[in-house]
């Protein structure tokens, strides 16, 4: 089945953080303080689709107060982070959620997403993903991790179901 006939089901997204919302690039000014880069049209992608009334969940390996800063400020209350066994963990949100996995789209970007990956009703991964993230997802975008690889596929999704650009959309 085409990738896009699944988004009409869709009503759930997760997100890997590091490689996915953010480029992968880590700085760490000391040995507490460490900085993520990301892309703002990720972000405002992220809060227009929670206003909308999607779920969005952070599903991440990494850890770190600047992960949960972010999230809080765009609205995303559902953030795991030090996920070592993701599988797990998403299987616990579809339940918690009441959700199915056909209603979830999830994007990984490494190898430690394969699983769920593979549970989700659509997989997709940024354009500098993994091989073997590539060779399990239904959507490659052609956008990089942190460079909106996010907004690429929540702006496909929101469009397909009629919920993009609205009047609501131009305020932050």
């Amino acid at each position: 089945m085409n990738y896009k006939a699944k988004l009409h089901e869709i009503k759930a997204f997760v997100f890997d953080y590091d490689g996915v919302v953010s480029d992968g690039n880590i700085w760490s000014a000391n040995d507490t303080i460490i900085v993520r880069s990301g892309n703002v049209k990720d972000g405002y992608a992220m809060q227009y689709a929670l206003r909308k009334g999607y779920l969005i969940a952070i599903l991440s390996g990494g850890n770190g107060d600047s992960i949960r800063s972010r999230m809080k400020m765009l609205g995303v209350e559902d953030v795991y982070l030090s996920s070592h066994r993701k599988k797990e963990i998403f299987e616990t949100f579809l339940k918690d959620k009441q959700l199915l996995p056909e209603q979830v789209l999830y994007v990984g970007d490494d190898i430690p997403d394969y699983d769920v990956m593979q549970l989700a009703g659509v997989s997709a991964c940024p354009a500098d993903a993994a091989e073997e993230i590539k060779s399990v997802a239904d959507y490659i975008s052609h956008k990089n991790g942190g460079y909106g690889c996010v907004r690429d596929v929540i702006e496909q999704v929101l469009r397909l179901q009629g919920q993009w650009f609205h009047e609501d959309a131009k305020a932050w």
